[in-house]
């Protein structure tokens, strides 16, 4: 009962092929390679070109991503700051109404 049952490994069914024998080759000595050409030189103009549009447009919409990015944060500040006020109201009040409870008016 308290022992593990070990399952039989099932024996190959079919056709089994023989391994397949590995001949050496020798290795014959070939000519020498070239060397290789020397690369081509970069282009020296810059591949994106900046018009005084582009700029501009660039400027603009990462100007509107911080404005964004900065108002999101603010928010965030705003929401955490108001619900800390809020749970020390709370805090203040609970503690009131407990020393009243003890003084028993």
């Amino acid at each position: 009962m308290f022992r593990p049952k070990l399952p039989t490994m099932p024996q190959p069914t079919g056709l089994v092929t023989p391994p397949a024998v590995v001949e050496p080759t020798s290795i014959t000595p070939g000519t020498p390679a070239p060397p290789p050409a020397a690369p081509a030189p970069a282009p020296t103009r810059p591949t994106i070109q900046l018009t005084p549009g582009t700029t501009l447009a660039l400027v603009g919409g990462g100007t509107a991503v911080i404005l964004v990015v900065g108002a999101v944060l603010v928010s965030m500040l705003l929401a955490v700051a108001v619900t800390g006020v809020s749970v020390a109201l709370v805090a203040v009040v609970l503690r009131l109404l407990i020393n009243d409870m003890h003084k028993g008016r």
